[in-house]
């Protein structure tokens, strides 16, 4: 199975990629195949609402960024991990952003091949990810009607993933069937 990882935070070394690094260690060993996009360092642009992609477009968004390269790897991906870091209480804007432009490829029908959604994230605080789990129960299991395959958090300000964690998301990752 191809799997598509967007990677919302900024910080190449924190909780949340870590959380992906573990995971993608798992998918490694059950011989799957993945991508992982750090939209933090992507040229993403908001949606502009002008329904170019559900008229003349024919599900093709009018802007030309990065987001042609998620495009790409999500009409090849049988499942979507969506892993970010809480700020003030959702999702990284940036990540927020990538998703918004599903509605030029997902909208009003998912990409066939697209079965599964994980997410994973990361707060200073416990408690903190009820904006983030809005979207993936309204956006991505209501709306998409993906398979829900689980939500991974971690807490705390250390600079590391524990291990009881990291254990859990190659574990993950290493269970999933293709």
């Amino acid at each position: 199975m191809r799997v598509l990882i967007l990677n919302g935070s900024p910080r190449p070394k924190g909780h949340t990629k870590q959380m992906i690094q573990a995971f993608c260690e798992g998918l490694e060993e059950a011989g799957h195949e993945w991508d992982v996009f750090d939209v933090c360092k992507m040229n993403i642009h908001g949606c502009l609402a002008c329904e170019y992609c559900h008229t003349k477009g024919n599900g093709q968004c009018i802007q030309e960024d990065d987001m042609q390269n998620i495009y790409q790897k999500l009409s090849e991906a049988g499942m979507l991990v969506i892993a970010s870091p809480i700020y003030y209480h959702n999702m990284s804007g940036q990540l927020k952003c990538a998703i918004d432009r599903f509605y030029a490829a997902a909208y009003p029908v998912k990409p066939p091949k697209l079965k599964k959604v994980a997410m994973f994230l990361s707060s200073g605080e416990p408690d903190m990810y009820d904006g983030a789990l809005f979207s993936y129960q309204g956006d991505f299991l209501d709306f998409l009607k993906l398979e829900g395959m689980g939500v991974f958090t971690t807490k705390g300000y250390d600079p590391g993933l524990s291990e009881e964690k990291r254990e859990e998301l190659q574990a993950f990752g290493a269970s999933l069937k293709h």
